[in-house]
């Protein structure tokens, strides 16, 4: 597996965990049908491929997403930089096995991270109208979907108090003096309390301290520097709530990360944390984001997306015997 430095040749999964279509041993070229799909309160738009409709012995290797991204630089998805892979699930009790790849700014990849708007956009690409229960390949989430209307409620099928949701084993480490929690749950965050940073109006300098921060969590937990993780939000508590600020690859989130609205919950869910539970919706610059959590799950309520379009791009297929 390829880490937050990857090249652009490393494979996006190893051999053993089989998302992908059978190798081939010829070099052609080839067309990807792709489905442009935008969840509400992500940063942007996600491409989604299905794999069975790679060309033949396509591996989806990084070179091969480089060259599908380069491909968008002449439609209205240019500087995409999301992207979902997914095909029929291969373990008993999954409908969909889904993988996210991050594009980084550098051009590389990031194939450790998980997001949940790109696995609710897998989902609606695939079009089935009943509940669907994912596995996240990238992260082993298994994630439950199911459909309310227009609206759909994602349930993260393990307990807040689950082995390994505090990866560390502690409720509150500190980071430059800050107290912080760590949390790996749907993605490894860092929660801080927005009234152990300085005061400043200006979002540079907080996102600066923000950023110093996660790079020593990054230290902490075995991510390299340039990595798409861990992701970092400060919250503040207030009369109406929990209010958050989050970080997303290349500024600020919109709102709030799907995995992180998860993550946030099962934080509050435990004791000790810096992060209290929250008991109403939480507040985000773009809006509001409902969470629940209970003794085996977090749930991640009214979340949308839509599909914008439909793509046939090239794909180069390297010979891989």
């Amino acid at each position: 597996m390829g880490d937050g430095n990857c090249p652009a040749g490393n494979r996006v999964r190893s051999a053993g965990d089989r998302l992908r279509p059978a190798p081939g041993r010829v070099r052609s070229a080839g067309v990807v049908r792709a489905t442009v799909v935008r969840a509400e309160d992500a940063p942007g738009p996600t491409l989604v491929v299905r794999l069975d409709q790679l060309p033949v012995g396509a591996l989806a290797l990084g070179g091969e997403l480089a060259r599908l991204r380069h491909a968008l630089s002449g439609t209205a998805y240019a500087g995409l930089d999301k992207i979902a892979l997914y095909g029929p699930a291969t373990r008993a009790g999954h409908t969909l096995d889904y993988r996210f790849v991050q594009a980084l700014p550098d051009g590389g990849f990031d194939f450790r991270a998980g997001c949940g708007h790109s696995l609710l956009a897998a989902v609606v690409a695939d079009g089935r109208p009943a509940a669907v229960t994912v596995r996240a390949v990238t992260t082993g989430d298994t994630v439950l979907c199911e459909p309310y209307g227009d609206a759909y409620t994602l349930s993260f099928l393990k307990a807040p108090t689950a082995p390994g949701t505090l990866p560390t084993g502690r409720p509150v480490d500190v980071l430059g003096g800050v107290p912080v929690s760590l949390v790996r749950y749907g993605n490894p965050y860092v929660f801080v309390d927005a009234r152990h940073l300085p005061e400043t109006e200006d979002e540079d300098d907080l996102r600066d301290r923000l950023l110093a921060l996660r790079a020593e969590a990054a230290r902490i937990l075995g991510h390299p520097p340039r990595s798409a993780l861990p992701k970092i939000a400060a919250f503040a508590e207030g009369p109406e709530g929990l209010s958050v600020r989050a970080l997303t690859v290349g500024g600020w989130h919109p709102r709030l990360a799907l995995t992180g609205a998860a993550a946030l919950a099962a934080a509050g869910a435990l004791d000790g944390t810096v992060v209290p539970a929250p008991t109403g919706p939480v507040r985000t610059p773009g809006g509001t984001v409902t969470v629940s959590a209970a003794a085996d799950r977090v749930r991640v309520h009214h979340k949308r997306a839509k599909v914008l379009g439909g793509l046939e791009l090239p794909w180069r297929i390297h010979a891989t015997a």
